[in-house]
């Protein structure tokens, strides 16, 4: 549904996205994870047609955006990171802006609304002005407003940033729904717990995909062997591990630390009780982020 090849785009002396390569079929999640300024923004801003590339190719269910941006807009839903609702319209007048907006017609209009306020579960707030929402839903509202269309290609900007947890959980039930529905979804964003959710995860650093896997098999991919460590002095015990033989990382992760180690390494006499585990993609993430920085 998604092919992406040799993507490059600059802001003057900044190189945004360089070189990507993407392949995603039908009835995929895929996830883009990355820090501020990596360029998930404006790759999804390439793949919706709203910035040009310097290079670079991108076709979207079978559709060149570049040659043929019109029905590629047709077949794509884009939701970006701040989404243009209208506060003083309700929740269903915002719907039938949009719905407008696409050409909807009014046939079909009602009970598509009917079935999208159901699935988010948005129908007892449908006569609601959109101010008065919860950041939760007001990111529900804009995801119904982008369906109205019935798109075949979903891209989210970090969608669920500052909504609280309960709430990006209901958004992503809604979304694997979607997915089973025979959707396909591009999303980027800040949360490693949503990144394990996706199908396949692409780590994006500098503009470039240095890592792109099912979850696990990135975790698979890591260098060495993780290790969560316990005790009292956690503190002390991070700074004597750093620098010590065999110790690639070693980093807090709430009360206790990881610690990866070369593989076949035994962990280092010096206190702390040492559990072997699989690590997280965060760990995963930054330990591939800061072997990228040393090169």
């Amino acid at each position: 549904m998604i092919e992406v090849r040799q993507l490059a785009k600059r802001f003057g002396e900044v190189e945004a996205v360089a070189g990507v390569d993407l392949s995603i079929p039908r009835g995929e999640i895929f996830g883009i994870v990355g820090p501020d300024g990596a360029g998930k923004t404006t790759t999804l801003r390439m793949l919706a047609g709203l910035v040009d590339g310097d290079s670079g190719t991108i076709t979207i269910a079978g559709r060149d955006v570049r040659t043929n941006p019109d029905a590629v807009r047709d077949r794509i839903g884009y939701m970006a990171q701040k989404f243009g609702l209208y506060g003083d319209l309700t929740v269903e007048e915002n719907m039938d802006f949009y719905a407008d907006l696409f050409g909807v017609e009014r046939v079909t209009l009602e009970p598509l609304k009917l079935k999208l306020l159901a699935m988010t579960r948005m129908t007892p707030f449908r006569a609601r002005q959109a101010a008065k929402l919860s950041g939760g839903m007001k990111q529900k509202l804009a995801l119904m407003c982008t369906l109205l269309h019935a798109p075949e290609v979903l891209l989210l900007d970090e969608p669920t940033n500052g909504v609280d947890p309960v709430s990006r959980r209901d958004f992503w039930l809604i979304l694997e729904e979607l997915v089973r529905g025979g959707m396909t979804l591009l999303v980027t964003t800040a949360y490693l717990d949503e990144a394990e959710r996706c199908h396949r995860v692409a780590l994006m650093h500098r503009g470039k995909l240095i890592r792109v896997g099912t979850p696990a098999e990135l975790k698979a991919q890591t260098p060495g062997e993780c290790y969560e460590v316990e005790a009292a002095d956690v503190r002390g015990l991070r700074a004597q591990l750093q620098g010590a033989p065999g110790v690639l990382s070693v980093k807090p992760a709430g009360a206790s630390l990881h610690v990866f180690l070369r593989s076949g390494a035994l962990p280092p006499i010096g206190g702390g009780e040492w559990r072997r585990i699989e690590p997280a993609l965060e760990d995963v993430f930054v330990s591939v982020i800061e072997g990228a920085n040393e090169h």
